[in-house]
């Protein structure tokens, strides 16, 4: 079996990983994969790096990138002149660009064929994951229509099977804006290497040493790329809120606020967080590759995105038994499981099963839940432990890896059609 993986770019996320550790773990003797990236951006951090330490060699087509543009349609014929070169029986695209321009390539390599013309199209499966989506909060109402409308096309034309990451990204993706069919839908979590944060108890000195933290000093993180749709200014909204809520209390010089990760919006932000008087609460370390050693050091993780899919973030954090404050955005909802204490008009904020959910964009609701989760020790360690055994069990590259094969051979299995007794047999065989 012959995949070819498709993703826009290797920058900073999720999806980078998640790419990576299935074109390494599905590569056997009985399946050949190809990790085919585009370029990353000027002010986007490159996770190039990770591929290599996995011995992983992405075949780069470098007009591909994030924005639209007329390169487009020269990436297009490129991933078609590569489909012809490789004959793929699965092509498996992952994030939006990719899908778009990947798709289109391949229903070129479907039905651009002399075979055509007898009814046999090329025989290659076509497998197209979100890991979030771009229909809301990331451009206008005119451009997200557009896309919109690309997105229900190409699922009709040339999509075998969307693979969406939690149950609640399906229901926004197929219910409330109606892409796709039902029976094309395939929900498979995300999967990390659970090993890598083996003995997370003992690596909580080194971030805390650099940042001469003391035992006492509560640290709060978020991690991800700073960007607009990841939210910052209400994280920093949120630690302004608090830090007045305590003046004069015995916590207020004991909690500090840290930004982990790089962007295009660092200077504003740091600029913002000068502005809220909060200088010597925000440390903002840029990007760090040592997860396993980042995540023990913090207290509390949060999260203030206005749109996700399922953010390894969290996933991360919630493995090293870190509690979590989260908007209720995409598959955080998933994650976090079911309202133990509901939101109410005294209390901005519900405790769930694995963490805190806040309404998205709302700095009071983070703030009191914030308060609640420093104040209440016991509640921290019983929200961290809960969230790390349901993503040990859950959340395994293992497990992802099975899926995944599965999910393709499934799609490869020949479609027999047995008739007997004066009707025709006939079998769609692939290469498997």
């Amino acid at each position: 079996m012959k995949i070819i993986r498709i993703i826009a770019r290797l920058n900073v996320g999720g999806p980078a990983k998640h790419v990576v550790w299935l074109t390494k773990g599905l590569q056997s003797a009985e399946c050949e994969t190809l990790l085919v990236a585009g370029t990353v951006p000027e002010g986007e951090d490159d996770m190039s790096y990770f591929a290599a330490e996995q011995n992983v060699s992405p075949f780069f087509v470098p007009s591909m990138s994030r924005e639209v543009s007329l390169k487009d349609a020269l990436t297009v014929w490129k991933l078609y002149r590569l489909f012809v070169r490789q004959r793929p029986d699965i092509v498996h695209t992952h994030t939006a660009k990719a899908g778009t321009v990947g798709r289109f390539a391949g229903f070129l390599y479907r039905w651009l064929t002399p075979a055509t013309l007898l009814g046999r199209p090329r025989v290659c499966r076509f497998v197209h994951t979100y890991h979030g989506h771009i229909f809301h909060s990331y451009y206008g109402a005119l451009k997200t229509k557009i896309f919109l409308t690309v997105e229900k096309l190409l699922a009709w034309l040339v999509t075998d099977r969307i693979v969406v990451i939690s149950e609640q990204q399906r229901h926004e993706i197929h219910e409330q804006f109606r892409v796709g069919r039902a029976s094309q839908f395939a929900v498979i979590p995300l999967g990390l290497d659970t090993h890598v944060f083996a003995d997370w108890e003992k690596k909580r000195h080194r971030l805390r040493g650099e940042l001469q933290a003391p035992a006492s000093e509560i640290l709060i993180g978020i991690v991800g790329r700073l960007t607009e749709i990841k939210n910052h200014d209400l994280f920093l909204r949120m630690a302004s809120r608090y830090k007045d809520k305590q003046v004069g209390g015995k916590d207020s010089r004991q909690v500090r606020f840290v930004v982990i990760g790089d962007g295009h919006l660092r200077a504003t932000l740091e600029q913002q967080a000068q502005a809220l008087g909060l200088a010597e609460d925000v440390v903002f370390t840029g990007s760090r590759q040592d997860p396993e050693y980042f995540y023990p050091a913090l207290d509390i993780v949060a999260l203030t995105s206005r749109n996700e899919g399922t953010p390894l973030t969290l996933i991360e954090a919630m493995l090293n038994a870190r509690p979590v404050i989260s908007t209720a955005v995409g598959g955080v909802v998933d994650l976090l499981g079911e309202i133990v204490e509901p939101e109410t008009a005294a209390q901005p904020y519900a405790v769930c099963q694995r963490g805190l959910s806040v309404r998205p964009d709302s700095d009071t609701g983070l703030a009191e839940g914030l308060a609640r989760l420093i104040a209440d020790v016991e509640l921290r360690q019983t929200l961290g432990r809960q969230a790390s055994e349901f993503v040990a069990r859950n959340y395994s590259k293992d497990r992802l890896l099975e899926d995944l094969s599965r999910l393709y051979q499934e799609l490869l299995q020949p479609a027999v059609v047995a008739v007997n007794n004066g009707r025709v047999n006939r079998s769609l065989a692939s290469r498997l």
